[in-house]
């Protein structure tokens, strides 16, 4: 049977769209053929999938600003992205967008190691800020697990942690300033390295905004000095439960170290074989590292080793060496790779009391029983931040529909015991129809307004974050 021809009238405002951006952007800036935009049909939410209208690949702010008041002319809505690894739909594309990808947009602007901050362009990968300062002693403190390839743009629209946003926060705890291209091209500066400017925080309002609000081209990055030295232990336990409960002690006593990160049997073998880690063969598994001189190191270990004996761990093993250490962290780091040789799954993102540990680990095991896909879990334990991974069939009827029902009743979990939906991987299409769940039609409405403020013809990544329904009118309008 043959395909409908797409409507002329669709065809020629593509045309003309694509002719004006043609000539506003280099040669190679504009992408058009419907096999080159299949590249960008989707980001890490794999499930869902559209390719653009167009996609646009700028190499300045000046060109970015270009590109949106064209667009804002045109009444064309736009996405922007960044590396495209978003696990929540937050860079998925629509039919008729333009979608604005960064990736290009990778310079170091500035670094100023006396006055502790690095100026990067959006599109820079968050381990490459890192790389920059490294020889002057500082690092760049968010690191997400896909910090290889996510670009700092991204992370400031999704306000993302890692593994080490229990001692130095998330990415709005370490972000000074921002470079932001409205909606109709205009340019604006948002804070900067000489701390917080007078008036409404409108930086706090971008940081987490989800693409809703602007386009950041820019960033300005808090720097910290490298620590003396850091030093992981590995503590495995007979049950999920159990290891809840420990970390649990750990915040209790006051103890506060870099990182607690948790796996449970199924993550932990899977890593194994891919990894070669050397972790133990235990239910569940935590990594708890700290950091600080050799003695702080020995007496903070010390006192972790102590309340972890109190649950009759099944192995404790602290590290003795860089290597050891770089192993440790290297299983955990490849937890999500590893579980995408097993089977396609879906990495949700809420986050709770870290007293509810214990609890809401046990539920999310009797859920998994009642919706009959299996659950791993692997998480930022210290803060809370879980990231159950659902395994499912893509190429069985009705397994994704399972998968989505499952994780929607984990994050009804988290609303419930006091937690919230997202920690980091931001709401996107994933969550965004169980905003409901969290906040009341007058809290929603709050954040809309914000909108209209940044955003009155509703084209930024529209049809995400905000419930369809809730949003309806100002979409249509």
């Amino acid at each position: 049977m043959d395909m409908p021809l797409p409507d002329a009238a669709v065809i020629a405002r593509k045309d003309r769209i694509a002719a004006r951006l043609a000539a506003v952007l280099p040669e190679d800036g504009l992408i058009s053929d419907p096999v080159a935009l299949a590249a960008y049909e989707c980001d890490a939410l794999t499930a869902y999938r559209c390719p653009p209208m167009l996609a646009v690949l700028p190499r300045t702010t000046a060109e970015v600003a270009a590109v949106m008041r064209i667009c804002h002319e045109e009444g064309a809505p736009v996405v922007p992205r960044g590396a495209g690894t978003s696990l929540a739909g937050g860079s998925l594309p629509t039919a008729d967008c333009v979608l604005v990808g960064l990736a290009r947009m990778t310079a170091v602007l500035e670094i100023d190691t006396a006055n502790r901050f690095i100026r990067v362009e959006a599109g820079r990968t968050n381990l490459a800020v890192s790389a920059a300062v490294e020889e002057a002693g500082f690092f760049y403190a968010p690191d997400p697990s896909s910090q290889l390839a996510c670009a700092i743009g991204g992370n400031i629209a999704m306000n993302s942690g890692g593994a080490h946003c229990l001692k130095y926060g998330v990415t709005t705890n370490n972000l000074l300033g921002v470079t932001l291209v409205l909606a109709d091209g205009t340019v604006v500066t948002l804070g900067g390295p000489e701390g917080e400017a007078a008036g409404i925080d409108l930086l706090s309002v971008v940081c987490g905004a989800e693409g809703q609000l602007g386009i950041v081209t820019e960033a300005t990055l808090r720097i910290l000095p490298k620590p003396e030295g850091a030093r992981p232990v590995l503590i495995g336990f007979a049950s999920n439960e159990v290891a809840g409960a420990c970390v649990a002690d750990i915040i209790k006593a006051g103890i506060l170290p870099v990182a607690i990160e948790f796996m449970d049997r199924p993550c932990i073998r899977a890593t194994e074989a891919f990894a070669h880690a050397g972790y133990p063969d235990c239910e569940a598994l935590l990594i708890v590292e700290v950091e600080g001189s050799p003695a702080e190191i020995d007496a903070q270990l010390a006192r972790i080793s102590e309340i972890a004996r109190t649950h009759s761990p099944v192995e404790l093993r602290e590290s003795r060496s860089e290597a050891e250490s770089k192993k440790i962290w290297l299983g955990r780091k490849s937890a999500f790779g590893a579980m995408g040789y097993i089977a396609d799954y879906m990495c949700l993102d809420g986050t709770i009391p870290v007293s509810s540990l214990p609890e809401v680990l046990r539920r999310i095991g009797e859920l998994s029983q009642e919706y009959g896909l299996q659950v791993a879990n692997v998480f930022h334990a210290g803060d809370g931040n879980m990231h159950p991974l659902i395994l499912y069939d893509a190429n069985k009827p009705g397994d994704l529909e399972t998968c989505e029902a499952f994780g929607a009743a984990i994050l009804r979990l988290c609303v419930e015991v006091g937690g919230c939906l997202t920690g980091e991987h931001g709401v996107g299409i994933e969550k965004r129809d169980l905003m409901g769940v969290q906040f009341a039609p007058a809290d929603l409405e709050a954040q809309m307004r914000v909108k209209d403020v940044f955003d009155p013809g509703w084209r930024l990544n529209a049809a995400k974050v905000f419930p369809l329904e809730a949003s309806r009118a100002r979409r249509a309008a």
